[in-house]
C-alpha cells in the first residue's frame, strides 16, 4: 500500500465526534447486507477492503488505533537475540456476513540471504495474535505456520506479533522474506480459535425472520399465502448462496484458495532481516531471577504435589521461561511471608537436577531451604545432602537462598539470622538474598524512615550478601541510590539487587498492563543506569486461583492489574494448547534485558560513562520519570553500539 492509498477512518462513536452514520455498526449487519454478495474477495485487492500498516513492539495498539502509511519491517538482530515488530490490521469495509467484517489469511515465507541461508517460518520467524486482556492488548496467541487464518471485527484494529529469533550459528547477513496478508471467504475450521459466533447469530435471525412471516396471522388470502411462501423460498435459496454457508471447504473442513488470485490480490509486507557478525552471551550478564508459583500449577492443572504430572507440569513451565534470559525459581509461601524457593524441584543426586543447574542460560539459581515449612529433622537433613553435594560443583557460584520476603521486624532478622547459620554451617560461602523495602518497625530508627531503610545491612550482616531494595521506595529519587549501596560491603561479596512489585506505578517504569510498550522495557534501563548486579521479580503466573486449565484469568484482587502475571495458560486460549501464552510485556521484558547486554558491551569497550552518556544522547532513558515514549531512540542506540563494537 503506498501513500496515495491511506485514507483516514471513518468517525467511532466517542473520538472525533464521530457517530453510528457511517456504516460501521448498522449497515453491515442488516440482513440484506448478509446476504447479498457485494464483495467478491476472489477479484477484489485487499488493499481495498483492509488498512495495513506496521508497528514497533513498544506500541499499543488498541482497538481503535487509527491507520498509517504502509512500511516495510526492518529489523537488526544480533545472533542469540530476538526482535519483534507488529503489524496492524483494520477492514475499510465488510466483506463477511454477521458481526465480522471479514477473515484474512497471512502467510510469512521464510527469509533467505544472498548466500542461501535461511531463517525458517515456525522456527526463527512466528506470528502471534494480540489478544485484549481487560481490554489491553497483552497476551500474545500463537499462530499456524506458515500460514493462518484469523477473523476480523468492523471499525476495530488488530495486531499481529512478529517475532524474529536468530540463532546462536546463524551466519550474519541480510535475509528477505515478506508477510501476504489476503481477504478470504469465512474458514471457521481454521483452527486458530476464533471462529466467529456472530455469523451463527445473524443466521438464526434470518431463520427466525422467515419464520414469524410463515407464521404471519394476517396471511388471510391464498394468493397472500403464496406470495409470502415464494418470499421465504427466495430468501431460503440466498440465505444459503450468502458467503456464510457457501465457502467452499477442503477435505478436512479448510477452505481451498487459489495460489494465483492470493498472489496477485495480497498485501504484501516486505521483510528485512540484518543479522549482525555478534552474539549476545548464552549466559545472561544480569542474574534476573522470577518467581513461579507452583500452588497455581497445582490448584489449575489438578496435579498432586511429587506426583509424575506435578514434575512434568513444572519442568514444561521452567524450560518455556528460560527463553526469556530469565532465571526461573519455584515457589511457595508459608506464614508471615517466610518463602520456600527452589529452582530445580529435584534432588540435587537427581540427574535432572545436574541438567538444570548446569545449563548455560541460567544465570543463578535458588537452592531449596526445606525447614522453612517444617522444622523436621528429616527436612534439616535433606538440606545437609543438598549442600554437600552442590557446594563441590562448579555451578555452585550460581547458587543462592531467597529465605523470607520483606521482612518487617527484629523478631523476623533473628529467624533469617538462624537459617542463614545453618546453611552457612555446612556451605560457609552461600549466599543469601533478602527483599526490603523499610527498615525493622522496632529498631533503633524511626519507623518508615529512609535511614532506617538504609541501615538494613546492619541487621542482616553477616548472614545477607544480596541486599535486594524495592524501587518502589525510591521513586523518582535516583540519587537515593549511592545512600543505599554506601552502606554495603562489596569487599566482603555483598551485593545490591532491585525488584518491582505492585510498585512504583505510572509514570514509573514497570510491568502493569496498560502501562506504555517503553515504560514496561525500560525496567531493565533503569537496572542498568543504578548499576545494580542482579534482578528479582516475585511472580509470572500469579492469577486468582483457578481448578481447571481453560478457567477465565483472573487477576488478584488488591493489585495492580497484571502485577505478579507475565504470562497465561494457553488452554485458556487454544483448548487443544498446553504451552504458555506469553504476554506482550514479557517480550518487552525480554528485550530490555537484551538491550541491557548492549549496553554491558558498549561499557566493557569505551568505559561505564561512556555508555551512560549514549543513553542520555539517544534520549533512551535519562531518569525513572525521564525515558523515551517513542521506539525512535531503541533503534539508535542499538544501531549505535553496533557500530561501535562490531567485529573487524
Amino acid at each position: 500500500m503506498q501513500n496515495s492509498d491511506y485514507h483516514s477512518p471513518p468517525p467511532v462513536e466517542g473520538v472525533a465526534g464521530g457517530g453510528t452514520g457511517y456504516g460501521w455498526n448498522d449497515a453491515s449487519f442488516k440482513n440484506a447486507r448478509l446476504l447479498s454478495r457485494v464483495v467478491d474477495v476472489s477479484r477484489q485487492p485487499t488493499s481495498d477492503l483492509l488498512h495495513v500498516w506496521c508497528m514497533p513492539s513498544t506500541a499499543t495498539l488498541g482497538h481503535q488505533e487509527p491507520p498509517r502509511p504502509l512500511e516495510q519491517i526492518s529489523l537488526l538482530v544480533a545472533r542469540n537475540e530476538r526482535e519483534s515488530a507488529q503489524i496492524a490490521l483494520r477492514p475499510k469495509v465488510s466483506w463477511a456476513g454477521g458481526g465480522a467484517a471479514g477473515n484474512v489469511q497471512i502467510h510469512c515465507s521464510n527469509l533467505r540471504s544472498s548466500s542461501g541461508h535461511e531463517l525458517e517460518t515456525g522456527n526463527a520467524v512466528s506470528l502471534r495474535r494480540v489478544v485484549p486482556i481487560l481490554g489491553v492488548p497483552d497476551a500474545l496467541v500463537p499462530l499456524k505456520s506458515p500460514t493462518a487464518q484469523i477473523s476480523l471485527l468492523p471499525g476495530e484494529t488488530s495486531a499481529l506479533w512478529l517475532s524474529i529469533t536468530v540463532p546462536i550459528s546463524q551466519p550474519p547477513g541480510l535475509y528477505e522474506g515478506e508477510i501476504t496478508i489476503t481477504a478470504v471467504k469465512a474458514d471457521t475450521d481454521s483452527g486458530n480459535g476464533y471462529e466467529s459466533e456472530f455469523d451463527k447469530e445473524e443466521i438464526k435471525k434470518v431463520l427466525q425472520d422467515f419464520l414469524a412471516k410463515a407464521q404471519n396471522e394476517e396471511i388471510k388470502s391464498a394468493q397472500d399465502l403464496g406470495n409470502g411462501l415464494e418470499e421465504i423460498c427466495v430468501g431460503l435459496r440466498q440465505l444459503l448462496q450468502s458467503p456464510i454457508l457457501s465457502s467452499t471447504r477442503g477435505e478436512n473442513g479448510s477452505m481451498d484458495v487459489d495460489e494465483d488470485w492470493t498472489t496477485s490480490l495480497a498485501v504484501r509486507i516486505k521483510l528485512n532481516v540484518t543479522v549482525w557478525d555478534f552474539v549476545l552471551p548464552i549466559t545472561p550478564s544480569l542474574p534476573a531471577v522470577f518467581g513461579i508459583s507452583e500452588t497455581v500449577i497445582e490448584d489449575r492443572y489438578g496435579v498432586e504435589h511429587g506426583s509424575d504430572s506435578w514434575y512434568s507440569a513444572l519442568d514444561l513451565h521452567y524450560k518455556w521461561l528460560l527463553q526469556y534470559r530469565i532465571s526461573p525459581y519455584f515457589c511457595r509461601w508459608g506464614d508471615n511471608m517466610r518463602v520456600l524457593t527452589y529452582t530445580c524441584p529435584w534432588p540435587a543426586h537427581h540427574p535432572k537436577a545436574e541438567e538444570y543447574y548446569s545449563d548455560p542460560r541460567l544465570a543463578a539459581y535458588a537452592v531449596p531451604y526445606s525447614p522453612v515449612l517444617t522444622s523436621s529433622y528429616t527436612a534439616k537433613e535433606s538440606i545437609r545432602r543438598e549442600l554437600e553435594i552442590l557446594k563441590t560443583k562448579q555451578h555452585w557460584k550460581k547458587a543462592y537462598f531467597y529465605l523470607w520476603d520483606e521482612p518487617l521486624s527484629l523478631e523476623q532478622y533473628d529467624v533469617i539470622h538462624s537459617m542463614a547459620r545453618e546453611i552457612k554451617s555446612i556451605a560457609p560461602d552461600a549466599r543469601v538474598l533478602t527483599t526490603y523495602y523499610c527498615g525493622p518497625n522496632d529498631g533503633s530508627h524511626a519507623p518508615g524512615s529512609f535511614e532506617a531503610l538504609v541501615k538494613v545491612p546492619e541487621f542482616l550482616r553477616p548472614h545477607t550478601q544480596i541486599y535486594c531494595t524495592s524501587e518502589w521506595v525510591l521513586g523518582g529519587r535516583e540519587d537515593l541510590v549511592k545512600d543505599i549501596t554506601g552502606e554495603l560491603q562489596p569487599e566482603n561479596n555483598e551485593e545490591w539487587w532491585t525488584y518491582v512489585c505492585m510498585g512504583p506505578s505510572d509514570p514509573y517504569p514497570n510491568w502493569h498492563l496498560g502501562m506504555r510498550g517503553a515504560q514496561h522495557r525500560a525496567v531493565m534501563w533503569r537496572v542498568w543506569k543504578e548499576g545494580g548486579t542482579g534482578f528479582l521479580y516475585w511472580g509470572v503466573n500469579c492469577y486468582e486461583k483457578a481448578l481447571a486449565p481453560a478457567a477465565e484469568i483472573r487477576f488478584r484482587r488488591g493489585l495492580p492489574p497484571g502485577d505478579g502475571v507475565l504470562y497465561y495458560p494457553g488452554e485458556v486460549f487454544t483448548p487443544i494448547s498446553t504451552e504458555p501464552v506469553a504476554s506482550a510485556r514479557l517480550e518487552r521484558l525480554l528485550s530490555g534485558l537484551q538491550d541491557y547486554e548492549y549496553l554491558k558491551l558498549y561499557a566493557d569497550q569505551y568505559g561505564r560513562n561512556a555508555a551512560l552518556s549514549l543513553m542520555e544522547k539517544t534520549g533512551l532513558y535519562n531518569g525513572p520519570e525521564r525515558y523515551t515514549h517513542d521506539h525512535g531512540p531503541i533503534d539508535t542506540l542499538r544501531s549505535e553500539i553496533y557500530r561501535s563494537c562490531k567485529p573487524g
